[in-house]
């Protein structure tokens, strides 16, 4: 399975820490934060990778390169800037990502997750999208969506997506080139009973901000 890290995005509240430097190589611990994810999905036995890139994206492919020296294979949609939003950077890049479920990994998250049994499990017939979701962090109270009994919806208490997802090409049916959000489509599916989903109770942040990058030792 090939896997798609986001990483196009400006990273206002990150400033002035991405004025020069596209948030996926801020440092964590002495390494970029996409490598963090680039060597999990390794491990995980991922060999192909497809990475957006948008603000300062020429950065990305000059300290990563064709990611061999990772044991993958890189390579890169490049959306220019203003990027296109989640739905549209993620449709733009599906020539490069084929016909077949991919992995979908935020670029600015930080976890514990291991993609294994994600990608062992892989989709069931008839899901369009299965989403990691995790406990709501305190500066996302309400969360996002809901999961009973292994599907996803928009049912109460609501639980914080992670950023983390399987998703079908077939998800973006009808789309048309352009910028445009992933939610709305998430969904459509929903309402059609082809979103499942799964809870992580491990470490995971959303490195929004610079005190939660400097958490993470950033």
């Amino acid at each position: 399975m090939k896997a798609f890290v986001l990483a196009a995005g400006r990273g206002e509240r990150m400033r002035p820490l991405t004025d020069r430097q596209p948030k996926p190589l801020l440092p964590v611990a002495g390494k970029p934060l996409i490598e963090w994810h680039l060597q999990k999905l390794a491990a995980a036995g991922v060999r192909e990778v497809v990475v957006n890139l948008g603000w300062l994206g020429a950065q990305i492919p000059a300290a990563l390169g064709d990611g061999s020296r990772l044991g993958l294979r890189l390579s890169y949609s490049d959306e220019g800037w203003p990027a296109l939003e989640t739905g549209g950077g993620i449709f733009r890049a599906l020539p490069l990502l084929g016909e077949a479920p991919f992995l979908l990994v935020n670029g600015d998250v930080w976890t514990d997750y291991d993609f294994a049994p994600l990608l062992a499990r892989g989709l069931k017939a008839g899901e369009l999208a299965h989403l990691l979701l995790v406990p709501n962090p305190p500066q996302h109270p309400r969360g996002d969506f809901s999961l009973n009994d292994g599907r996803v919806g928009e049912d109460e208490p609501k639980l914080t997506y992670s950023g983390i997802a399987l998703m079908h090409p077939q998800l973006f049916e009808g789309c048309s080139d352009g910028a445009f959000p992933l939610a709305p489509l998430l969904r459509r599916a929903m309402a059609q009973g082809q979103v499942s989903g799964a809870l992580h109770e491990g470490i995971w942040s959303d490195i929004g901000t610079p005190e939660r990058l400097a958490a993470i030792g950033g």
